[in-house]
């Protein structure tokens, strides 16, 4: 399976690396050919940043060797691996929000900004028309879109000389038409002799766009084989080591009364800025209604809203017939009304870092003990067996969560969450950074829940699993509802348009976006409604 490459750019051969017991990587190899995009994939825990890192030299290897254009390297910082050519992109921007593109590319180039604007602007200018990369290198950071961002990542490695970029999950916040810029961008990069590795959980991406892939399992390496030559199930399976299926059930939902009901609801910042305005929509028990829309839109205040953590919060939120609004967490818990929620920061807000799983999982059930005690044991058994139907990777339930991997510490707050039996769900970003085969376990949870009547709201930014699993889809774009529209019949061109607040919707498409709004059925559409 393993390719042979004539001229290779980069060369890492037996490359091992341990965390006390654990070994990350056990004598990976890997290899990068000149004007090549090439595929880095595998599981949660795999071994894949580990890798990169010690690339990037963020690491030191415990054996192995690096060769770049046939040059043995020895990497102890950063600045060292960027010297020899190579340049990481990160899935969180590291930029500074109040100055200018060329202000954070120059930064940490050693030379301050004592080269003077004009120059580097030419420069920049040079880069961006030699490869398709769209920016304006006077324009604040604070004033860009998510895709303007990742432009001045990209160009911040190609300003400081990068010949190998790795690209770290690039495409998880971005709208299908930016994604589709950054591929042309990335494909210029290869036809110029420039070599891309691309990490991605989206198999249908990798396959697109890169020419070979390299897949880690557990820390070793199982091959390199050409995209020409596979299918995102061989993929799957080479990096599960087993058969998954990788369909998404959808079952109908049931006609059933409104549950929830949202109208007019707005949010403003510490700052008085208006974060969500005059947001409007309802749900019914048994259906999972989506929500898209870039990283900034409102996603994270109209989920705090309803759960009861937005102050600031005016509008109307009835559940069950019983106002929400003004209402603490608590106070919504001893209403009788049964919520979850599953927030976008997992240790800053869902988990306590510095406390195990078992604890974890009482801080959500201590509300219901009647009484001064507290059950351990209880908890406990709760945590096992969370722990077994997620195949949460963990020592054991005494484990610390902070010492979990992101998948893992995802896991857990997701089963405590489920565990509670919650009439309302709310999951702020459920699978962000999990692997395929635990995206899915995820998935399948979801619709048991469906299944049990919960309704559910699915903060998503993949946007072919909101169409293969959410009932109705709604978008928000700069805190307000460009529309909601039918999971089934709609495709990535229109939900993109809608995320970036360009699209014009016809009387009749108007219409029929406001009758999913109120959660009625469309006259076209009343076999899915029933």
């Amino acid at each position: 399976m393993q390719q042979t490459v004539s001229n290779p750019i980069l060369e890492m051969i037996g490359i091992a690396k341990s965390f006390g017991k654990v070994k990350a990587n056990d004598n990976v190899d890997f290899t990068l050919q000149k004007g090549e995009i090439h595929a880095l994939l595998g599981e949660n825990g795999s071994g894949k940043s580990t890798l990169m890192n010690i690339l990037a030299g963020i690491y030191s290897p415990d054996a192995g060797e690096i060769y770049i254009n046939g040059e043995l390297c020895r990497f102890t910082s950063p600045r060292q691996s960027l010297e020899k050519g190579v340049g990481m992109v990160h899935q969180h921007f590291k930029l500074i929000d109040h100055m200018t593109a060329w202000e954070n590319i120059i930064i940490g180039t050693g030379s301050g900004l004592s080269l003077g604007k004009n120059a580097v602007v030419k420069k920049l200018k040079e880069l961006s028309e030699a490869y398709g990369i769209v920016l304006d290198p006077l324009k604040l950071v604070k004033d860009m879109s998510v895709g303007e961002k990742q432009n001045v990542e990209i160009m911040k490695v190609l300003y400081r000389g990068a010949t190998i970029l790795v690209m770290d999950e690039p495409t998880a916040v971005l709208t299908p038409q930016e994604i589709e810029g950054l591929f042309n961008v990335l494909r210029r990069m290869r036809d110029r002799g420039r070599s891309v590795i691309f990490i991605s959980h989206k198999l249908n991406e990798v396959l697109d766009l890169c020419s070979q892939v390299t897949v880690l399992r557990a820390g070793k390496m199982v091959g390199t084989i050409s995209t020409e030559k596979i299918t995102p199930q061989t993929l799957v399976e080479l990096m599960v080591g087993h058969q998954v299926d990788l369909s998404i059930e959808r079952p109908n939902p049931l006609p059933r009364p409104v549950c929830l009901n949202v109208e007019d609801l707005s949010v403003r910042d510490e700052h008085g800025s208006l974060m969500l305005n005059r947001v409007t929509f309802d749900m019914r028990p048994g259906e999972i209604l989506g929500v898209a829309g870039l990283a900034g839109s409102g996603q994270k205040e109209l989920c705090e809203a309803i759960a009861g953590l937005q102050p600031k919060a005016t509008g109307h939120i009835e559940f069950d017939g019983k106002s929400l609004l003004g209402h603490t967490p608590r106070e919504i818990i001893r209403m009788g009304i049964s919520m979850s929620f599953i927030p976008e920061d997992r240790l800053g807000m869902g988990l306590v870092a510095n406390m195990d799983i078992v604890d974890n999982v009482m801080l959500k059930d201590y509300a219901f003990y009647k009484g001064p005690w507290l059950h351990r044991k209880e908890a406990e058994d709760k945590a096992t067996a969370i722990v077994d139907q997620l195949e949460i990777r963990t020592p054991s339930v005494n484990q610390v969560v902070s010492r979990l991997s992101g998948g893992n510490i995802q896991k857990v707050i997701l089963g405590r969450e489920i565990n509670l039996n919650p009439k309302l769900l709310i999951t702020a970003y459920a699978v962000r950074g999990l692997d395929i085969n635990s995206s899915h376990t995820i998935y399948n949870l979801l619709n048991q829940q469906k299944a049990k009547g919960v309704a559910i709201l699915y903060i998503g930014e993949d946007l072919d699993v909101l169409m293969e699993l959410c009932d109705r889809i709604m978008v928000l774009c700069q805190g307000e509802v460009t529309g909601i529209v039918n999971a089934r019949e709609t495709d990535k061109e229109e939900l993109g348009l809608m995320m970036a607040g360009t699209v014009e919707l016809s009387p009749a498409e108007k219409s029929r976006s406001a009758a999913l709004l109120e959660g009625q059925a469309d006259p076209a559409d009343k076999e899915v409604r029933s």
